[in-house]
């Protein structure tokens, strides 16, 4: 019907590898044609685009849509979330099922699938959590992955005696992911750092959100995501580092792509947007707002440095962590800053921010802007080029972007639920003039059109070709080898079987044991080895005291009397 059938005319298309004036002609939700003097059937609804950029909506890689969380939950639903996201120009999302510690990871699946199935009002995904580990965790992954189209899990390795993860349960995770071909992601902090400085800070009478940031600085997030690199390495595992907040995080991301470990970086709106001097701030709602972890940086010149990695390939998607909660919620920490629940907004400003910091900045081409807010997204989860690319074939999820146009961002006139914006007052340039999801226009020159519901699951599959492309070259190509030897026939040691030898072939000193080299070839004492230890029992011990004896005139000289 004609209703079905929608022409994009006389607009700039732009996809990630190339910009290009033409048409694009949809039918069933469904790009059918791309180019000029298309022939299209009467009755067809026309979007005059002159003057405008046709590119693919965005993909929000990092969502937390009515998360239950520190006590409460996320004021913005999977209806209130995505009718925002569509606002600003996002066409899908993806969400993270958390089961908590202890709890069945299809269960949990299935309960965000029936929060979310109705409310939707755009496409999404679903990453599953691994926040505890055992045999029937590594079983339902596989069956997430195999059969429920999922294909990343994320670990946590903060939010200790929760979802925290320790290194062994990490790299067994890791080995799991990459035998089902599935993408392992990390939140990535020293959780049992944060515990002990939130600790040490409580102590001395530091409670408010300024207690947040110091509790756990840079250095907490970049030696954990260093670690993560390191384990999923180890492994032969790619890794996803989820929310990168700071430059020294966003460092080791870089330099370990540098080393050609398989590793992906990505920002947030609120990491490239803002920074984190507002903990400070003296009023408490606004200090509490920005409140999130991993924090916002107190260094001004973060935001510019994450723009400039994203921009020039070190770091390679864009989320926005949103999680909203309100200042009622956030005052359940107004005694304690452990206490204030974590998240911010973001979904709906993502792509206004990212085109003002990066592209009006002069730090990224259009071409850039489109991979960093969806087609690297698409080609990492294996959804490219339904989703991601401007292409016959390909969904009908398209941004009208008006670059010329303005606007302010403030909370009094966002479409989330949320009653604080962290972009409060800034200006941007960019604007989702109109919206196409499903081949229906969800949004037309600031009217929002979507329908509760009109969103669908998307299935993720494993073995991403962006993702595992080399990895079954790179493990041949790095296989340890064996060296082809003789065999020894040389003497062998006997070992005396009343000592234990323990792992790595050490052999432990008991209290009252000091020699334990052996004899040397001739049989005499090994004069290498030393009966002197600094505390315990000591080699004369069991020997005869001789009696004191003062000399008189010692060697050297009397100690008194004068030396001249």
């Amino acid at each position: 019907s004609a209703q079905n059938r929608l022409l994009i005319k006389g607009g700039r298309v732009v996809n990630d590898d190339m910009m290009q004036d033409a048409d694009v002609y949809i039918e069933d939700g469904i790009i059918k044609q791309v180019g000029t003097n298309l022939h299209t059937p009467g009755g067809t609804k026309v979007i005059e685009a002159k003057g405008h950029l046709v590119m693919p909506g965005g993909i929000d890689t990092h969502t937390h849509m009515q998360l239950p969380f520190m006590g409460t939950a996320a004021i913005d639903d999977f209806y209130s979330g995505t009718r925002a996201a569509l606002a600003g120009g996002t066409t899908m999302i993806m969400d993270f099922a958390l089961p908590q510690r202890g709890e069945s990871l299809i269960e949990a699946y299935h309960r965000w699938r029936t929060w979310a199935d109705p409310k939707v009002c755009c496409d999404y995904a679903l990453h599953v959590g691994v926040t505890w580990w055992s045999d029937k965790v590594a079983q339902e992954m596989e069956e997430l992955a195999q059969e429920l189209g999922v294909n990343s899990f994320k670990m946590f390795m903060a939010y200790k005696d929760t979802w925290q993860l320790g290194d062994s349960d990490l790299l067994e995770s890791f080995k799991k992911c990459k035998e089902i071909g599935a993408l392992a992601q990390v939140h990535a902090e020293n959780g049992d750092a944060i515990k002990e400085n939130s600790k040490k800070l409580m102590s001395l009478g530091i409670t408010g959100p300024e207690g947040h940031e110091l509790s756990r600085p840079e250095e907490v997030e970049a030696e954990a995501t260093n670690r993560a690199c390191v384990l999923a390495n180890q492994v032969g595992c790619p890794l996803y580092v989820v929310h990168v907040m700071s430059k020294s995080a966003a460092d080791v991301v870089s330099s370990q792509r540098k080393k050609g470990h398989i590793v992906f970086g990505e920002p947030i709106a609120a990491s490239l947007g803002t920074d984190g001097t507002h903990y400070w701030h003296k009023c408490w709602r606004h200090a509490a707002a920005h409140v999130m972890g991993p924090p916002l940086r107190p260094d001004s010149s973060t935001p510019k440095y994450l723009m400039d990695l994203l921009a020039n390939g070190d770091l390679q998607t864009t989320g926005t962590d949103n999680c909203t909660f309100t200042a009622a919620q956030k005052a359940l920490g107004k005694d304690d800053f452990t206490k204030i629940p974590n998240g911010v907004n973001g979904v709906e400003d993502r792509m206004s921010v990212i085109w003002e910091k990066g592209v009006v900045a002069g730090k990224m081409d259009p071409c850039r802007f489109v991979a960093v807010t969806s087609t690297n997204a698409a080609k990492i989860f294996n959804i490219y080029p339904k989703k991601g690319r401007i292409a016959a074939g390909s969904d009908a999820d398209i941004v009208v972007w008006n670059p010329h146009a303005t606007r302010v961002i403030s909370a009094k006139t966002h479409n989330q639920a949320v009653d604080f914006n962290i972009f409060e007052g800034m200006e941007v340039h960019g604007i989702a003039e109109y919206v196409v999801c499903h081949g229906r226009v969800v949004v037309e020159e600031g009217e929002i059109r979507a329908i509760s519901g009109m969103g669908k699951f998307v299935s993720t599959p494993t073995h991403s070709p962006h993702v595992y492309g080399r990895v079954e070259e790179r493990d041949r190509a790095n296989a340890p080898q064996k060296v082809d030897r003789a065999p020894y026939d040389g003497p062998v040691a006997k070992l005396n079987g009343q000592i234990p030898v323990h792992e790595g072939g050490i052999t432990p000193v008991h209290q009252e044991t000091f020699y334990t080299r052996g004899p040397t070839r001739c049989g005499g004492l090994n004069l290498h080895d030393s009966s002197f230890h600094v505390s315990g029992a000591q080699a004369n011990d069991k020997s005869p005291k001789r009696p004191s004896v003062k000399v008189n005139n010692p060697p050297g000289g009397r100690t008194s009397g004068s030396f001249w």
